[in-house]
């Protein structure tokens, strides 16, 4: 197990300096000078080399990658020549509010599909599970900025139960403020989990432990919570660590419909005021974020099952 940990992270390490550095060819391949786009057209050729100069921009490109990988080293991010700050505590401010509606998004489409796979696999083929069937389809095919655009009509314009924007303020109203993005975010999630927990559920079904387990007369239901939701969810497990940077590029929309702050939405304005610090330092951390979250899935499904650590 500590050998599978070492190459995780090793692979971790390799993932971020190759996103990091093909960013840094993307946003140099991108035409127009990004301090004439930040100054606009009434700029005095004094203030573009200004600020070039502050934003690093007046170096050749591999110096520019050193010293940003070399800044990394000790924690640092960049400077935002706007508002003067470093780039680190800017991420850091809207990211809780980022991470807050991932987290809730995942805990109730995992509450609510769990038992909705199991019942479905329990109940294969009835009318039932036809029609489960047929609603987790529908909810995985349909955007969640659509259904983010119809919870706020329907549940904040019409019937006036939840609050459209903002993160509201306390627990209680932030709780209830995550309610409809979070919905939105997690009604795919919901139909997409099930399905995968009934798929591997009715093949664990079908193994000769199961059936050994129904010859002592072992009840239904303790079968499928004790001996077969513990390998049928190893599935789910991957596909959750992966799916973070889906969660992820869905909370950008998702920010801005419900106008929230969050990660989300500073990426989408650093990116039309051509910040490149403030794009850097917020596609670095959501990238680290999203290998955090599939090493964790791959030593989770590697200590649940043993037989998965030899993949790597």
């Amino acid at each position: 197990m500590l050998l599978y940990l070492f190459k995780r992270i090793v692979l971790a390490v390799a993932i971020i300096v190759t996103a990091v550095a093909v960013l840094f060819l993307m946003i140099h391949a991108v035409p127009g000078d990004p301090a004439v786009a930040l100054l606009g057209p009434r700029a005095t050729p004094e203030m573009i080399a200004q600020i070039r100069q502050q934003m690093g921009l007046d170096k050749p490109f591999v110096v520019q990658m050193v010293t940003f990988f070399g800044g990394l080293l000790h924690g640092n991010l960049g400077f935002d020549v706007f508002s003067q700050r470093p780039v680190a505590d800017i991420v850091f401010e809207q990211l809780p509010y980022t991470i807050e509606l991932i987290l809730a998004s995942i805990f109730w489409a995992v509450v609510v599909a769990l038992p909705l796979g199991c019942y479905s696999a329990m109940r294969r083929n009835s009318l039932i599970d036809q029609v489960f069937g047929i609603v987790a389809v529908a909810t995985i095919a349909i955007p969640s900025f659509v259904m983010a655009v119809y919870a706020l009509l329907i549940f904040a314009v019409t019937l006036r139960w939840l609050p459209a924007i903002g993160a509201g303020h306390g627990s209680w109203d932030g709780f209830v403020h995550l309610v409809l993005p979070g919905f939105a975010i997690g009604i795919g999630w919901v139909g997409y989990i099930s399905r995968l927990i009934r798929a591997s559920m009715l093949e664990i079904l079908g193994e000769n432990h199961i059936r050994m387990a129904r010859s002592f007369g072992i009840p239904e239901w303790r079968i499928v919570m004790r001996y077969a939701l513990p390998l049928a969810i190893l599935p789910t497990v991957t596909i959750l660590g992966v799916g973070i940077a889906w969660l992820l590029s869905s909370a950008v929309f998702i920010e801005v419909v419900f106008a929230r702050p969050g990660v989300g939405a500073l990426i989408k304005n650093a990116v039309e005021a051509r910040n490149y610090p403030i794009v850097l330092g917020t596609v670095l951390v959501t990238t680290f974020l999203v290998v955090v979250a599939t090493t964790l899935s791959d030593l989770i499904a590697a200590a649940l099952d043993p037989r998965t650590r030899e993949n790597l």
